[in-house]
């Protein structure tokens, strides 16, 4: 049987790739600056959700994709990271668009005033 033969099966993807791929959405290079800093705290806060010791070196290998194995209980301590990155990201984004609309406001507010104030002037001068 030749290679065009071969029925066309979807590959699916390794536990450790999707692990990996969840700890980089759940442990952002941007939000904490350096690899040596996100990697120490997705160490704190995974060791906090599963019961082996969970090391700075374990924490490595799943961020570089190099693990050989994922366990069940790191998979769902990564999905509670996301879940948490995800809130976290939403509190700043609102906090962030309520600041925007303060300023908004505040710029609309002046150029009411700017407006109105023109407004008397010219009437002063028409009267």
């Amino acid at each position: 049987m030749s290679k065009c033969d071969k029925p066309k099966r979807k590959k699916a993807m390794s536990d450790v790739a999707y692990a990996q791929g969840l700890f980089r959405e759940a442990f952002p290079e941007r939000r904490y600056g350096s690899v040596k800093s996100l990697l120490l705290e997705a160490q704190r806060f995974i060791s906090r959700h599963v019961q082996k010791d969970f090391t700075h070196r374990r924490a490595r290998s799943i961020w570089e994709g190099s693990a050989r194995r994922i366990d069940s209980e790191e998979m769902d301590a990564l999905r509670v990271a996301v879940l948490e990155e995800s809130k976290r990201e939403q509190r700043e984004l609102r906090a962030r668009l309520a600041a925007l609309d303060a300023k908004l406001a505040d710029a609309d507010a002046h150029l009411a005033r700017t407006s109105l104030a023109a407004d008397r002037r010219q009437a002063s001068r028409l009267g």
